[in-house]
């Protein structure tokens, strides 16, 4: 089943924006990333789409780092706040990815929230899947106690 690179749009652009933290820059570097994507039709491969999107979006956000001189607040944080209840969860589960390695988070991130398949990570990661996949659950028990409970996914 080929994918449709419309799809992933959202899905790179919460990549970006978890790595920079900063709207407007992942915004870019997401429109960046496409944009050298459609540039190269060698890029073009039904099977290394993926891959390749994350793989450019990731390099991109290391440019970002290495070009940014000051680590700026983020302004649009009262936004976030809805109900106190998911508040507090939402806290806790930031914290909880905050002790995480930032290799770490990317895999958690990868896999939960954009919904990036193991073997697309593996490869992006250099391992194999199995090994992805005892990382994984070695990061969810992590988790697990961070969070305090019993069932995390």
């Amino acid at each position: 089943m080929p994918i449709s690179i419309d799809e992933q749009y959202d899905k790179v652009y919460r990549y970006c924006y978890l790595r920079v933290r900063h709207k407007e820059t992942a915004e870019d570097i997401t429109q960046e990333t496409f944009l050298r994507y459609l540039e190269h039709p060698h890029y073009n491969s039904v099977d290394k789409t993926l891959q390749l999107l994350y793989t450019i979006a990731g390099n991109l956000c290391n440019d970002e780092f290495r070009r940014a001189k000051t680590s700026e607040l983020p302004e649009d944080k009262a936004a976030d706040e809805d109900i106190e209840s998911s508040v507090l969860a939402d806290f806790e589960l930031k914290q909880a990815l905050a002790k995480l390695s930032d290799e770490d988070r990317e895999i958690i991130l990868l896999r939960y929230v954009n919904e990036v398949p193991v073997n697309v990570i593996a490869k992006l990661h250099n391992m194999s899947r199995f090994a992805l996949n005892r990382r994984i659950n070695s990061i969810l028990g992590r988790m697990h106690e961070y969070l305090g409970k019993e069932e995390l996914i």
